[in-house]
């Protein structure tokens, strides 16, 4: 086995791992907890800032 040999062995295993992380994601398993993930940026409350809490300095 040479060098070559070993490397074609390598792209299959990493295109078998590419494959099973893509089945994975768009498994029905996952699709609530991606879901509620995407919305996480929507779901924070907004707080204005007070006068007294803009910036950091002191005066």
């Amino acid at each position: 086995m040479d060098l070559n040999d070993i490397r074609s062995w390598y792209t299959v295993v990493l295109f078998a791992v590419f494959i099973g992380i893509v089945w994975w994601a768009f498994s029905g398993k996952t699709k609530r907890r991606f879901h509620d993930a995407s919305q996480l940026p929507f779901n924070e409350v907004e707080h204005p800032l007070d006068d007294n809490k803009k910036g950091d300095h002191h005066e």
